[in-house]
């Protein structure tokens, strides 16, 4: 056994996980139809090699406003992928991120290597390029699981928004109907949703509902005293 490892060059890339939500379109993800090869035409994640000198949070987000646009506000590290295969032009380990956005805020603007850039929903993906496929899904997962234990799902919200909104959000994320009454009396009883006064657009009949606002530092103080989110 030899430790040479001169004929041993591995590159390192990211890859970004976006999702954004609408109550319409329920949970989507960013994809990118590459420009070049290898998979020229196919649609994979946001993503690249990390520059020299280049963090890796920083390389991603770079990545994300070159080939798509949208810098999110809610960016964590997932996973390093290795498999000595994932990548035709040779051995390349990527870390993945997942992050969460409001797509209303942001223009999908495709550049660099991408060709285009979209919003497809998680349950009607397309073919991916590379092992993209598995970093989908190993950042659903993640979102899923987290969701029932911290309140990311407000990053995927307007700022002001209907209730019924984030119960539609929570049933899409939970794979399942939430139960009304117990998630709203569950929600609002840690106290960081507040209810405004104002009212939300109203169609049909019926009285228009509250608007609601997450307030982010109330959510951390509850958290200092030991009381944790829990769905």
């Amino acid at each position: 056994m030899t430790n040479d490892l001169s004929d041993c060059t591995i590159r390192l890339s990211v890859d970004a996980v976006l999702f954004g939500y609408t109550p319409e379109a329920a949970l989507r993800v960013l994809l990118i139809r590459r420009g070049i090869e290898p998979f020229v035409g196919q649609w994979a994640l946001p993503g690249g090699f990390v520059l020299p000198g280049e963090s890796l949070e920083t390389a991603v987000r770079r990545e994300l406003a070159e080939e798509a646009g949208p810098d999110p506000d809610y960016l964590e590290q997932l996973y390093t992928f290795g498999d000595p295969g994932r990548d035709p032009r040779g051995p390349v380990v990527t870390v993945a991120y997942f992050g969460l956005v409001k797509p209303s805020k942001f223009t999908l603007l495709a550049g660099t290597d991408a060709a285009d850039a979209q919003w497809h929903p998680v349950n009607q993906l397309p073919a991916l390029a590379f092992d993209h496929a598995a970093i989908l899904q190993a950042a659903l997962r993640r979102l899923r699981a987290k969701a029932t234990y911290e309140p990311i799902g407000f990053d995927l919200l307007d700022d002001k928004f209907p209730f019924s909104h984030l119960e539609h959000l929570y049933t899409t994320l939970l794979g399942q109907v939430v139960e009304r009454r117990n998630f709203r009396r569950k929600i609002l009883q840690y106290g960081f949703l507040e209810e405004l006064a104002e009212k939300a657009p109203h169609h049909g009949s019926g009285r228009p509902g509250a608007l609601y606002r997450f307030h982010q530092n109330r959510y951390f103080e509850l958290v200092e005293k030991g009381i944790f989110f829990e769905v």
